[in-house]
């Protein structure tokens, strides 16, 4: 603390010196530090604190020592309570050192406390109390309502502090600015830091922090989390039973359900008809027991909040449990062909991805693939048998033609030849010989 001094008024001069010399005597006199009676010092204090106002006296002599308040009010009068106020105390009055306590220290209670020391003058000396106001943790208030696509507009505050707090707005380790505003409140100060952010659905629960440092606080800071709360339009999705449905079995579907606020009332019902008198709804979940064709349709889930409304559909195609068995139709020919049985065809059941119609169910028939081979090497082996039996009947066909023909050419050539060595006439006709 830095020591404040005042002049003091010194002896009186002998009465022969003029009264122009004399008062330059005692001025020169009054500026070297024996002339120092009284010193007081500078106090500074948070508020709630206690503050110690003390006077150093020089060459006391037992004179009346006074302490007074800003207000000029006598607290002690030489160690004497003067002023009803329990919170000021004296704590020691000696001839070289006089200490006064205040507790619950105010800032009504800043101001100059005199130290007048009364001997053939009055001298004073004037101890400066501060008073130092730290900020409280600060508060936060929604000025708008942070809807989704738009934007929300946030006010960080310190009502009261001395000096002024500096506020800063964080989001994850990053400083966001904001617009400044102060308010002189007599002797304390009230501080608002205003941001307005952009916002999206992904934002809903985001960490923000408001910061608010003052000299008081030696470094630290006093800190108040905001989480954002993002309000949205619901979404609703249905999430469908594996495989497919045949009767007898047993349906389960789960309305999935997002929003801010979440929608509390889920709606289930059948497009274009009633709900089946066995389906059980409880909440988001929708059930029916022992399937049936007759529950074949279009089921539909729906919620809705104050900020919209969305819906799911589900179509349900319930098959019975026949299996059907198909055989190849035997070919018309000599030789029989074992018919043999087709692997019934699968039924998939392919929910459609499309946005629109999220829910839809589409049926679509896929051929299995060692069935159609099967028929294939049955119809080539039949081709094959064909071809092996038109080939030999040709061969044999062939082989009685060449031995008739060749046998009538040697009869022939012989009756020539008889008719030349008999001199008969070439010209009669041929006899018939029966091979």
């Amino acid at each position: 603390m830095r020591p404040v001094r005042s002049s003091v008024l010194c002896r009186l001069l002998p009465t022969p010196f003029s009264p122009a010399l004399r008062s330059l005597v005692l001025v020169l006199l009054c500026l070297t530090p024996r002339c120092q009676a009284v010193q007081a010092e500078n106090v500074t204090v948070l508020e709630g604190g206690t503050a110690q106002i003390s006077c150093r006296l020089q060459n006391y002599d037992g004179s009346i020592v006074v302490i007074q308040n800003p207000r000029r009010q006598t607290l002690f009068f030489n160690g004497t309570r003067a002023l009803k106020d329990d919170r000021f105390q004296m704590v020691l009055f000696t001839p070289r050192l006089v200490r006064i306590t205040l507790t619950n220290v105010s800032v009504s209670d800043e101001g100059g406390y005199f130290c007048q020391l009364y001997t053939d003058a009055t001298h004073h000396q004037v101890a400066t109390l501060s008073v130092s106001v730290p900020p409280e943790t600060p508060t936060v208030e929604v000025k708008q309502e942070a809807v989704e696509g738009g934007e929300v507009e946030l006010s960080c505050m310190s009502p009261r502090s001395k000096p002024a707090a500096t506020l800063r707005w964080m989001r994850n380790g990053r400083a966001i600015p904001g617009v400044v505003s102060q308010q002189d409140n007599a002797k304390t100060f009230s501080v608002s830091s205003t941001i307005r952010i952009p916002v999206e659905r992904k934002d809903n629960g985001a960490a923000l922090s408001c910061e608010a440092s003052h000299p008081a606080l030696s470094g630290q800071k006093r800190i108040r989390h905001y989480r954002l709360d993002v309000y949205f339009a619901p979404t609703v999705r249905i999430v469908p039973p594996p495989g497919i449905m045949r009767e007898g079995d047993s349906l389960s579907l789960t309305c999935s359900v997002t929003g801010n606020p979440l929608p509390r009332n889920i709606q289930w019902s059948k497009i274009n008809d009633t709900l089946p008198e066995r389906a059980e709804i409880s909440g988001p979940t929708f059930q029916i027991s022992r399937l049936s064709q007759l529950h074949n349709g279009t089921y539909l889930c729906q919620a809705q909040n104050n900020f919209g409304r969305a819906a799911d559909h589900y179509t349900l195609l319930v098959y019975d449990n026949v299996s059907v068995t198909t055989t190849v139709p035997p070919t018309p020919t000599t030789h029989p062909i074992t018919s043999h049985p087709v692997t019934p065809t699968l039924l998939t059941l392919v929910f459609a991805s499309d946005t629109k119609e999220p829910g839809a169910v589409v049926e679509t028939h896929s051929a299995v693939p060692y069935a159609v081979i099967g028929g294939v090497l049955a119809l080539l082996v039949f081709t094959v048998i064909c071809v092996l039996i038109v080939t030999i009947w040709c061969s044999v066909r062939q082989k009685g033609s060449y031995l008739t023909h060749e046998a009538s050419g040697l009869d022939e050539h012989g009756e020539v030849q008889e008719a030349f060595l008999n001199g008969n006439d070439a010209s009669q006709g041929k006899k018939e010989y029966l091979l």
